[in-house]
């Protein structure tokens, strides 16, 4: 039978190794949905706003949109300048400071429709980067609101469209007003197949060598006779041009004109005619 002192010793094995298991586990859980490196080292920089816009403790820090560290804290400056009313302090890969040019601007964003917020580090054009411990110019957060209002703006205005199209397509599927007559009325729908009929017969009709038109498109004879006629009577205004025949002498002979002006008046005397 094993002495006292032996199951103690074996009780005491079982427990170091269980709480060894235990913090390997946290450790394990931590590094899987965590984002931040046990075993990278930090700096701390800083920021001043206006307005904290609801943002938290632990919230990312972005640089261009990729995560570089979080939010360490967020208090109050005691400063009288009215765009430094809050300090922000914010945990970063050291690594990350040669990529932080000093004249990089910080900003808070919206991660999404919820407002969730974040600090956005836009990169600046400095050949100078930032040390531990420096402070970072930010831009204004009123600007931020202002876009934040107008997009709820927006929003709004996109819902009452919808609602509206949603109330046209409601009335158009219950077959209220001409459009939805035109969809549900099969009364309509006929009358429009006939219509289509009558216009495909027409065009048949059109095609065809019958008819009154259809001749006409087709003859050859009555287009010869057509363009005979034509040439007859080009014939004739160009004699008339030329000067040929009564009518053209008349056209073209001033002699002719300036005789019949002369016989005018004796022809008025001769019959007793007087020149109003």
């Amino acid at each position: 039978m094993p002495s006292e002192s032996k199951l103690r010793w074996a009780r005491l094995r079982v427990g170091i190794m269980a709480l060894a298991a235990m913090v390997i586990l946290a450790v394990l859980v931590f590094l899987i949905t965590g984002n931040t490196n046990l075993f990278a080292s930090h700096a701390e920089l800083y920021t001043y706003l206006n307005d904290a816009a609801s943002l938290t403790r632990g919230a990312p820090v972005n640089l261009n949109g990729i995560p570089i560290g979080k939010v360490n804290d967020i208090r109050l400056s005691g400063l009288t300048d009215p765009e430094k009313i809050v300090k922000i302090s914010m945990e970063v890969d050291a690594d990350k400071l040669r990529a932080i040019p000093v004249d990089s601007q910080t900003s808070i964003s919206a991660a999404n429709v919820l407002g969730t917020k974040f600090i956005n580090i836009k990169k600046g054009k400095s050949p100078t980067h930032a040390q531990d411990h420096d402070t970072l110019p930010s831009l204004d957060t009123a600007e931020f609101e202002d876009v934040v209002q107008q997009g709820y703006a927006i929003l709004t205005s996109l819902q009452g469209l919808v609602q509206r199209a949603d109330r046209i397509v409601g009335l158009v599927e219950a077959g209220k007003g001409s459009i939805g007559k035109l969809l549900v009325d099969e009364t309509l729908y006929n009358h429009m197949l006939d219509i289509v009929a009558s216009v495909k017969q027409l065009a048949d009709a059109l095609n065809s060598d019958k008819g009154t038109i259809g001749k006409l498109i087709f003859d050859p004879e009555l287009y010869n006779q057509v363009k005979g006629e034509l040439t007859r009577v080009d014939d004739i205004l160009q004699g008339l041009q030329q000067g040929q025949g009564t009518a053209g002498k008349l056209l073209k002979d001033e002699q002719l004109y300036s005789d019949i002006r002369k016989s005018g008046p004796q022809c008025r005397q001769g019959y007793g005619w007087q020149t109003p």
